[in-house]
């Protein structure tokens, strides 16, 4: 799957129904950015079940901000509406794909309830 962008307007939706989805937040002065950008599109193309966003931190900065990107290219992936991966710099396509299959290795049942459980404790 190519990669798609994400706007304020579509991300909510594409969050909720999808079940995996990598966010690349990234900027078009960002050097580092774009020589992230063909290795993830690479990567993008081997997985079907996977959505690959990409965010714009120049015109998208609500959604930056509320993520507190502060430094690009910022990977975040997302499982089940969770955020499971959160790291600022390039990954190579090993690296990637790594973190990809930790991912998807991940009990998300597990997951959840230790959400549930500190969502209790908190209240």
């Amino acid at each position: 799957m190519a990669t798609i962008d994400i706007t304020s307007q579509t991300f909510e939706e594409t969050i909720e129904k999808n079940d995996i989805v990598i966010v690349d937040f990234w900027a078009e002065w960002c050097g580092p950015c774009k020589s992230f950008s063909p290795i993830y599109e690479e990567v993008s193309e081997k997985y079907e079940d996977i959505v690959f966003g990409k965010i714009d931190t120049e015109t998208e900065q609500e959604l930056a901000g509320h993520f507190q990107i502060r430094s690009i290219p910022t990977l975040m992936i997302f499982r089940e509406q969770v955020v499971l991966f959160s790291q600022p710099g390039m990954l190579n396509a090993q690296q990637l794909e790594e973190v990809i299959g930790k991912v998807k290795e991940i009990d998300m049942a597990k997951v959840h309830e230790e959400i549930a459980a500190q969502e209790k404790e908190g209240s």
